[in-house]
């Protein structure tokens, strides 16, 4: 597994300054992201219709647009989904009561009058706003759970400094990752949130990787301190990191280009996640253990009292 980077000697410790910098302009500009532009919550969240009709040819989406907002269909979303000629339009419940086919005949009969070609409608789905405020709080207590499970398994695994760089690690990877489809208004979806969930996954086994040599050369090293050591082992991990995260991307980025619409986002959320993971994995969760004062102590197997005594013949 050495054989891709070999003998590296890398002060990924040293660039404590650094790294501290690059992560607090990245999470400022992902809160502020955030907090002003908001996320573009997709239907799945905010409750309403995703309607998918076939053109003949490829339409014109502004006048689209202005057909169903003159057809009392305001705001809706446009895009074309898959080819030119496949569009997907997303809109709020025009009224209440009524129901998916009253909404699609609707909208297909005012689409079909505007159009020189012919309109089919391809599916039709709706999602309540009682149904989206539900999925919203259920994903925000998965994405709770999720760090809560972390904490534990860490803290009974390694020791306490290492279960709390790995969790700001990992809200620091998906911190960013939120304000990237904040920043660009990506359309937030469930999707999203299931990437998100991954990126959780796959950045922690990362880390775990990282941590798990850290841990056994504290024990098997008998000299070096405590940032030699640490430097030692993420080099020792190194080639491990860049194969796995270059397999996995080469993966992603095919999906996202090659795809189609549906999976373009999932696949967009992990491509960021894995890359802001691997950086965290070396640069923040490591930094954070080491700033919080690692030493051989904390990671030494602790001796049961009246171990001497039982070895004497």
């Amino acid at each position: 597994m050495r054989s891709l980077i070999r003998d590296t000697n890398f002060d990924f410790m040293g660039r404590y300054r650094l790294s501290l910098i690059v992560s607090g302009v990245m999470l400022v500009v992902a809160i502020l992201a955030i907090a002003i532009r908001g996320l573009s919550l997709g239907v799945d969240f905010t409750g309403g219709y995703t309607i998918e009709v076939g053109y003949e040819q490829a339409p014109d989406l502004n006048e689209i647009r202005a057909t169903l907002a003159e057809a009392e269909f305001p705001d809706s979303q446009v895009q074309t989904f898959g080819t030119s000629t496949d569009v997907l339009i997303r809109m709020a419940p025009p009224e209440e009561g009524a129901d998916s086919a009253t909404v699609s005949d609707e909208v297909l009969q005012v689409l079909s009058d505007n159009s020189d070609s012919t309109v089919s409608m391809r599916r039709v789905e709706f999602v309540g706003p009682q149904v989206g405020e539900e999925l919203r709080e259920k994903g925000g207590l998965a994405m709770l759970s999720a760090l809560f499970g972390i904490i534990v398994y860490i803290w009974f695994r390694f020791e306490k400094k290492f279960a709390v760089g790995s969790v700001l690690a990992l809200v620091h990877d998906v911190i960013i990752t939120v304000g990237v489809f904040a920043l660009f208004q990506i359309e937030f979806d469930l999707t999203i949130l299931a990437a998100l969930l991954a990126v959780i996954g796959y950045s922690l086994n990362d880390t775990i990787v990282v941590f798990d040599r850290i841990r056994e050369n504290f024990v098997t090293l008998r000299t070096g301190t405590p940032t030699e050591i640490m430097n030692e082992s993420i080099n020792q991990t190194l080639s491990r990191t860049v194969i796995t995260s270059g397999t996995t991307l080469m993966v992603l980025v095919c999906l996202y280009a090659f795809g189609g619409q549906i999976i373009s986002g999932f696949a967009l959320a992990l491509i960021i996640g894995i890359f802001i993971g691997t950086y965290s994995s070396i640069f923040v969760a490591s930094e954070i253990v080491l700033q919080m004062g690692v030493t051989k102590e904390d990671l030494m197997p602790v001796e049961k009292e009246g171990a001497d005594l039982d070895a004497m013949p």
